[in-house]
């Protein structure tokens, strides 16, 4: 019996020196375009940073771009004063303290909850779910004086607590949402199979559904964190003073200390970027996860 004969391999198509030329000159225009986009979308904080560390009285007699013909005016003496103001450092302790308890209790509740949602059989469930969904359509100011004085009633209103129990309470519906959504993704195989080994719902929970579902619960722990801290009307109701207020009370009373609004506007910006570009690998996947199955 004859051996059957070998596919013909065809060489591999090498790209001419004159093709990658036009190729990459198709690409230039574009490439152009974006450059000057992001060039234009750092501006501004590329000027707050620059007047940040410029005297005052520089500030106030010419633009920030003055640095550049003369870098000798750059200094960091407007930080240093500015973390041994009292007001700034209780401020960010106050606004870490509301953003990070406010981000751990939505996350930890809303995988409680995404979880049931998903893969738990109970009455009501559909219901309650279409209910969440509802939720997302209310506004967060019509509520704020009605809080206020509920929790004012309670006895903690103007307290961090009822700032974090209110963002806790219109973030919960999106969170809800978002990771029911990615649990349901989820293949059902690998939960049958834990719970034909014995393995109860607990354990599905934390040694399961947590880690698979990480990229979304980072996503989600990144979009609550980020919009906690940049927070003020709530905080402004409930009469705290995380940085958002305290720099809003020093623009009210010092409108011309640009030395001290700039720098703690710089301070209250680098945080959160400090935190997506610690956590973007998750957050791109938590983006992309469900959208091809």
């Amino acid at each position: 019996m004859a051996a059957a004969p070998e596919a013909v391999r065809l060489p591999a198509r090498q790209d001419t020196v004159s093709a990658k030329i036009l190729r990459a000159v198709g690409k230039l225009p574009l490439q152009i375009f974006l450059a000057v986009v992001a060039l234009l979308w750092l501006v501004p904080t590329i000027g707050l940073f620059i007047t940040s560390i410029l005297p005052a009285s520089e500030t106030a007699t010419s633009g920030w771009w003055k640095v550049f013909a003369h870098p000798s005016l750059a200094t960091f003496s407007n930080y240093s004063a500015l973390f041994h103001n009292a007001g700034l450092t209780e401020a960010m302790k106050t606004t870490a303290f509301i953003a990070i308890g406010n981000t751990l209790l939505v996350v930890f509740v809303a995988a409680l909850a995404g979880y049931a949602f998903a893969w738990l059989e109970f009455p009501g469930r559909d219901w309650l779910f279409i209910g969440v969904v509802a939720l997302l359509v209310v506004p967060l100011q019509m509520a704020l004086i009605p809080m206020f004085r509920f929790y004012d009633a309670f006895g903690i209103g103007g307290t961090v607590v009822s700032v974090i129990l209110f963002h806790a309470a219109f973030g919960l519906p999106f969170a809800i949402f978002l990771l029911r959504n990615f649990f349901v993704g989820i293949p059902k195989d690998i939960l049958e199979s834990a719970r034909i080994d014995g393995a109860n719902e607990m354990w599905i929970f934390l040694r399961l559904i947590l880690p698979l579902g990480l990229p979304a619960i980072a996503s989600l722990a990144i979009f609550q964190f980020l919009w906690t801290w940049n927070d003020l009307i709530v905080s402004l109701t409930f009469g705290t003073t995380p940085i958002t207020v305290w720099i809003f009370g020093q623009l009210r009373q010092f409108s011309s200390s640009i030395d001290v609004i700039a720098p703690a506007a710089f301070l209250s910006l680098i945080v959160p970027l400090v935190i997506f570009f610690a956590f973007q690998r998750y957050f791109v996947q938590g983006l992309l996860a469900g959208s091809v199955k």
